[in-house]
């Protein structure tokens, strides 16, 4: 039973957890200036993604160039997996490819704890994805457990590209954000994912 099989229901049935969903996480985060070679591509390419309109060009055209940025900005002390496999509890379910996942490790190859991000993808509906992403975050701390590595939060974006949703995990909690940033805003979204990887690797 792989990933994209999950509900937020089952997911929170089938692993005990407890969501909050009324606190808006990431008000106090600064926003990012996004680099004029960003703001090139994304001009080129949003028009194509809505265009195309499917899961794959919107992960290829809108989600994969801010990730790299992000990696930029961060000196590349952070690896980016696109498509992986991430087979971490058959018995649980917590089988499957992952859109995105990142770990504060800098090695490219072989995903290596701590995993510390997980990034679903959707064509158009962000809530068809949060049960997916939250069963992704809760493989996450398993994995990193395995590893003896206990970070104390995982986090998680469910995106439509132009839409961007952010969940984190603490142990048996899982905060899904009051609110979605657009495109628009996209010194807001990288200011987050800054915010999450700076904050989960103190």
């Amino acid at each position: 039973m792989p990933y994209n099989t999950f509900t937020l229901s089952k997911a929170k049935k089938d692993f005990d957890l407890v969501t909050v969903e009324s606190e808006n996480l990431f008000k106090d985060v600064g926003s990012i200036e996004p680099s004029a070679l960003l703001i090139e591509l994304l001009e080129e390419y949003l028009p194509l993604a809505r265009a195309i309109s499917t899961e794959k060009a919107k992960s290829e055209l809108l989600v994969i160039p801010i990730l790299v940025e992000i990696r930029k900005i961060l000196s590349r002390k952070i690896s980016l997996f696109s498509g992986s496999l991430f087979n971490v509890d058959i018995s649980l379910g917590l089988t499957g490819n992952v859109d995105f996942l990142i770990t504060l490790s800098e090695e490219m190859y072989a995903i290596t704890s701590p995993v510390v991000t997980l990034v679903e993808a959707k064509n158009d509906l962000i809530t068809s994805g949060i049960g997916q992403c939250v069963a992704e975050m809760v493989a996450a701390q398993i994995f990193n457990k395995k590893q003896d590595n206990h970070l104390s939060t995982i986090y998680g974006v469910v995106t439509t590209g132009t839409a961007w949703l952010f969940l984190k995990l603490e142990e048996k909690t899982v905060y899904i954000d009051n609110q979605e940033y657009y495109i628009d805003n996209l010194g807001k979204i990288m200011g987050i994912l800054v915010n999450c990887l700076e904050k989960a690797g103190e």
